[in-house]
């Protein structure tokens, strides 16, 4: 049985065994959250030996050579010394420069890095709080017009990450871990098309960076942003997202709670089959969106989606 080493430790596990489970089971705290080599939360670097890699297309040919591995997609076949990812060595610190709560559950967090960092609208951020708790979040500003990376926090469920965001003070420090590209983007190439925009609960904030990416961009094609909430409350940028609206015709804005999602379903039809559909939020709604394009006659490569799995 391969033997797994991280500063002092080392114990014994099955040939095969998956390196993010074998870690945590050890007590080795690697935080994760899509577990499908997306959100990125989970890198750790393999100091000897080598996994069997899943994904080895994942992460750039720099940060492998460097030792960095994404821990839910390797499998332990030989004897490893593993790092896990350290934010104070690894990460780089930002600070706390906004919070407001756009509706009863959601906290509107502004972060300012000490070094700028560049990005585009709908990627990826590990964020990382003083006690060692991380999760990925989506972001939500856009790059050259907001002056602060902005991400929109669920607060509706307990959790190790939201009980710590709602202490957060401006000032405070957080630290960022890897920014990935994920599969929201907006491309110029789409610019005569109509384009879908499907948001459910927090998965609407990547998307409205992506929509004033669409219109900085003066897409010429109709715009349709459709967002669930569980209640009228939910709906927490509609000021913003109707101020949009007012000013940009091709656009139109559609809020429908959670309980009419089957019945608005149901009458969902593509004005083309050349629509460009970009697809965020819990699982089930993603899926139902997803499954309604389909049968509406959209292909596998014209719909992306970035799925939020409940972990907070």
């Amino acid at each position: 049985m391969p033997e797994l080493h991280v500063a002092d430790q080392h114990w014994s596990v099955a040939t095969g065994s998956n390196l993010l489970d074998s870690l945590n089971q050890a007590g080795v705290p690697v935080p994760y959250s899509c577990r499908a080599g997306s959100c990125h939360a989970c890198l750790v670097r393999c100091v000897r030996g080598e996994p069997l890699d899943l994904q080895p297309d994942a992460l750039t040919r720099a940060q492998r050579e460097q030792g960095w591995r994404l821990a839910c997609q390797c499998q332990v076949v030989e004897d490893m010394q593993v790092e896990a990812f350290d934010p104070v060595r690894d990460g780089e610190p930002a600070e706390v420069a906004a919070l407001d709560w756009l509706s009863p559950s959601v906290l509107r967090l502004g972060l300012l890095p000490r070094r700028p960092l560049r990005y585009r609208a709908g990627q990826h951020l590990v964020l990382w709080t003083r006690s060692g708790v991380a999760r990925p979040y989506s972001l939500a500003s856009l790059p050259g017009e907001d002056p602060l990376l902005v991400v929109h926090v669920d607060c509706s469920a307990r959790g190790a990450f939201v009980n710590a965001a709602r202490q957060l003070a401006v000032g405070d420090v957080l630290r960022l871990g890897e920014l990935r590209g994920g599969a929201l983007h907006y491309d110029p190439d789409w610019q005569e098309l109509p384009l879908w925009l499907l948001a459910a609960g927090t998965g609407l904030g990547p998307l409205y960076g992506v929509l004033r990416e669409a219109l900085r961009q003066e897409h010429h094609g109709p715009i349709r942003l459709v967002h669930v909430a569980t209640d009228t409350a939910g709906h927490y940028l509609k000021q913003e997202l109707d101020g949009l609206a007012r000013t940009h015709p091709a656009l139109c804005v559609e809020y429908v709670l959670g309980a009419e999602l089957a019945d608005y379903l149901v009458q969902m039809r593509l004005v083309s089959r050349q629509t460009r559909a970009l697809v965020c939020g819990h699982p089930d709604t993603v899926q139902a969106f997803a499954k309604r394009l389909f049968l509406a006659g959209l292909s596998r490569n014209q719909l992306l989606a970035d799925v939020f799995l409940s972990r907070s």
